[in-house]
């Protein structure tokens, strides 16, 4: 990745297990699990994890945003410990910062290899891609410790696979493998452990190119309509496509297409 910069905002002052970098040359900004070699997500880190993606929200050198790990493993969960020790006002965030990737406006892309496991597994159901390397292993592995996911594990895996799988998973608190997890449509895509890099990075390329305001509104369509009625959403896809019609950007779309060249798009 070339140049790149560590992001630093005062408001969140020295992020905990964690790290953000921005490569302005190609729109991205990169995520960084960095506590070896589990990269546990402490109760703090929770917090500052949702700030880092309001901040990354608002920064126009920013189109997608990837989540990733440094080492083998993307992350084995939370602080056992900081639970425990954590106050009840805290623990009713959790979900609400987990899900920061889900209410940022652009394409958030999680790319996990090795161990993701509970809250590790839970942020990266927010994201709105997951890709998997061969090596990965997901799990809500709750129930070991008498408890249930709490930051939106279960609720976002059985919009995805089904009451059945999710029971499967959460009340065995069992490990399903990366292929399996593609099959399931847990993944976006499952590729050779060697390959996770080169791949998240052709699926940021490939985002970059689309419109952003078409991109914006899409993700946000898709999220408000996960569980509208059938005729809602089509209701509310059709308000969308007609202020849509109006954009700049859908203008630039057809005299590309029609001009057999490719699209500038400018995100008006």
């Amino acid at each position: 990745m070339s140049s790149t910069i560590v992001f630093q905002d005062i408001r969140m002052k020295s992020p905990d297990g964690f790290r953000v970098e921005i490569d302005e040359a190609h729109e991205r900004a990169d995520v960084i699990l960095d506590r070896p070699p589990l990269n546990v997500i402490s109760m703090p880190q929770r917090d500052q994890l949702r700030l880092a993606f309001e901040l990354l929200d608002e920064d126009a050198r920013v189109r997608v945003i990837v989540l990733r790990a440094a080492g083998e493993h993307f992350s084995s969960g939370g602080n056992i410990k900081g639970f425990m020790e954590a106050t009840p006002e805290t623990v009713s965030k959790l979900a609400w910062n987990i899900a920061a990737p889900a209410r940022c406006s652009k394409p958030v892309i999680a790319a996990n290899r090795g161990f993701c496991f509970g809250v590790g597994f839970e942020i990266s159901l927010a994201c709105d891609f997951r890709l998997v390397s061969e090596t990965g292993l997901y799990a809500l592995p709750e129930q070991k410790l008498g408890q249930i996911p709490g930051s939106g594990g279960s609720a976002r895996l059985q919009k995805i696979v089904g009451i059945t799988r999710t029971k499967d998973i959460v009340m065995r608190s069992r490990r399903i493998a990366a292929k399996q997890a593609y099959d399931w449509g847990i993944a976006t895509e499952c590729v050779p452990d060697n390959r996770l890099e080169s791949a998240t990075d052709a699926l940021v390329e490939e985002l970059r190119a689309f419109s952003p305001l078409a991109q914006r509104t899409a993700k946000k369509l898709l999220n408000d309509t996960e569980d509208a009625m059938l005729t809602t959403a089509i209701e509310l896809e059709g308000h969308c496509y007609s202020r849509l019609r109006q954009s700049d950007d859908f203008k630039e779309g057809v005299e590309a297409f029609h001009a057999k060249r490719p699209a500038k798009f400018k995100g008006s």
